[in-house]
């Protein structure tokens, strides 16, 4: 498989922040890098990755917190979110005095990102779907080849993404995943925001908040 992937859980909520990159060319990305900066960055030296990109999925304090740093030390575009979600990220100062994170910087991407829209890694392609709900702005990053997508705080394997947030829309979540999500494929495997891999096709079967049987 040319993508590969490895996640890093960082900050205190555990975030899967996501090294993806190709393995012709070593060319990376890092995907939601919410903190603990030096953590990741010993896993692309390991990997002897180059680092070309920061891609965000959305907002939230855990998944951004540490992109300002980031681009800085190593001079790398930030590509995502949605535009919606602008004022998320304008407020992770505050949301990381609230929540006792270390303080963190508020930035502007290089790029918003809308659906439709595709990003490169390396030489690989992954395509941008916008799955509003959790935070209006909420993107997600599917690498068709190799039937992988990068979900953030949609779904989980047992769960679905909060929307108890400021401008969350549960149905708005509900109608991503179902009708944004499912139609990419059963055998589609993706890492989610927090916790362990799934694929669509076991969560349509199992789980609770959005399988089959719930909407038959």
């Amino acid at each position: 498989m040319a993508l590969q992937f490895h996640s890093v859980p960082v900050t205190p909520f555990q975030q899967n922040c996501t090294l993806l990159w190709c393995d012709d060319s070593k060319r990376a990305a890092v995907v939601d890098p919410g903190g603990d900066i030096d953590r990741i960055l010993k896993a692309v030296e390991e990997r002897g990755l180059k680092l070309e990109k920061i891609l965000l999925t959305h907002g939230h304090l855990d998944h951004v917190g540490g992109t300002a740093p980031l681009s800085r030390q190593l001079n790398l575009p930030v590509e995502g979110p949605h535009e919606a979600d602008q004022f998320w990220i304008e407020k992770i100062v505050v949301q990381a005095q609230m929540y006792g994170f270390p303080p963190v910087e508020t930035f502007t991407p290089d790029r918003w990102l809308k659906d439709g829209d595709t990003v490169t890694v390396g030489d690989e392609v992954l395509e941008v779907v916008h799955c509003p709900g959790h935070t209006p702005g909420h993107v997600i990053f599917f690498h068709r080849a190799s039937n992988l997508a990068l979900v953030g705080d949609v779904l989980f394997a047992g769960s679905i993404g909060r929307t108890d947030f400021p401008m969350s829309n549960h149905q708005d979540l509900i109608d991503s995943i179902t009708k944004k999500l499912w139609p990419l494929g059963d055998a589609v495997k993706f890492i989610p925001g927090h916790g362990p891999m799934s694929t669509f096709g076991q969560e349509r079967q199992t789980n609770p908040f959005v399988a089959d049987k719930r909407f038959g």
